[in-house]
């Protein structure tokens, strides 16, 4: 089991307020990705649930039991750090089994769980190898493999692919997402990866300044985001905002639609404008508009469009994919 609930979780050092009141739900076997820009809680979040950190208040509930003045140690949960965390001066057998040894477990039950993990992350032509002789991505399994040996309840990632390269970040995220199915164990994930996070999680927790601004699906918060932040932090390029009154739509503060739901055309269409900027992506074309109606717009092209800068084009929205917000920022209706 891994049932994981936050109650009410608050984090303060001296007067500056780190998490302001988090409660969130987290079931057994469940991939849940935080998410949010750069201090906003999500790391502090992770450490508190590891017993890194401790809380100012609220509740840390494991399995049904409140571990918040557990130690680390005896909460059932294994943490893999950016920095692999791996000793030098071991191999990577006694890298992966030097918890167990240190817990007093049997070496029998050692070497039986570290030829399980090994082979689960294609790691035994590396066992008596050092971290030195490995590339930052076997490092990195190896430091999962530490994990895995362990059995816990709770596996809890803090930014494990950001030391990476874009080829290695790519085939460890697949080995991860492997993982998981194979072994059905919880996982609460940290990352500022959005590809990390849409790809790998159940469920997304997208934190700013210390809260919880959305709890969904990845295609749940794509497509249904609750206020302008979730909008404009889900998604790239980034959802286009335009001022409801600029387009005379009055229903509405402000109005979103993402870069993929706009066409463009030559002859016609209902925003007028001029090309300031194409990015060729191979896959995708990006074409930056200075509109006179709806201002400055980014628009996603699937596949390769001749598109050139200084061009006067025309912009249409998809409108049963436009977003509708609120002054204060808040989600007024599904897309309509």
């Amino acid at each position: 089991m891994g049932n994981l609930q936050l109650k009410s979780i608050r984090k303060a050092y001296g007067t500056h307020e780190v998490l302001k009141g988090i409660d969130l739900d987290v079931k057994d076997g469940e991939f849940v990705i935080f998410v949010g820009p750069s201090g906003c809680g999500k790391s502090t979040l992770l450490r508190t649930i590891a017993g890194l950190e401790d809380i100012t208040s609220g509740a840390i509930v494991i399995d049904g039991q409140d571990v918040s003045i557990t130690p680390p140690a005896k909460r059932g949960i294994a943490m893999v750090f950016q920095s692999y965390a791996l000793y030098p001066h071991l191999t990577v057998r006694d890298n992966m089994g030097l918890g167990l040894k240190q817990a007093g477990s049997p070496k029998a039950i050692i070497d039986e769980r570290v030829k399980a993990a090994s082979g689960m992350l294609s790691l035994d032509p590396y066992l008596e190898r050092r971290p030195a002789e490995l590339s930052g991505g076997q490092r990195q399994r190896v430091a999962i493999g530490r994990a895995i040996v362990r059995e816990p309840k709770l596996f809890l990632f803090d930014e494990p692919l950001s030391n990476l390269d874009a080829a290695l970040r790519v085939q460890t995220r697949l080995e991860i997402a492997a993982l998981h199915r194979r072994l059905k164990a919880t996982m609460v994930y940290v990352t500022h990866d959005q590809v990390e996070a849409m790809t790998l999680a159940d469920k997304i927790v997208v934190l700013n300044a210390g809260q919880i601004e959305q709890v969904g699906s990845p295609m749940e918060l794509y497509n249904k985001p609750a206020n302008l932040f979730v909008a404009g932090f889900i998604g790239s390029p980034q959802m286009n905002f335009i001022e409801g009154a600029r387009l005379g739509l009055t229903e509405a503060n402000t109005i979103g639609i993402r870069p993929e739901h706009l066409a463009l055309s030559r002859t016609e269409g209902d925003w007028r404008g001029i090309i300031t900027h194409v990015e060729h992506l191979g896959a995708d074309t990006i074409v930056y508009l200075d509109t006179e109606k709806a201002g400055l717009i980014t628009v996603r092209l699937f596949g390769e469009h001749g598109f050139k800068p200084d061009e006067t084009v025309f912009a249409t929205p998809d409108r049963s994919r436009l977003h509708r917000f609120s002054p204060e920022g808040k989600a007024l209706a599904e897309t309509a």
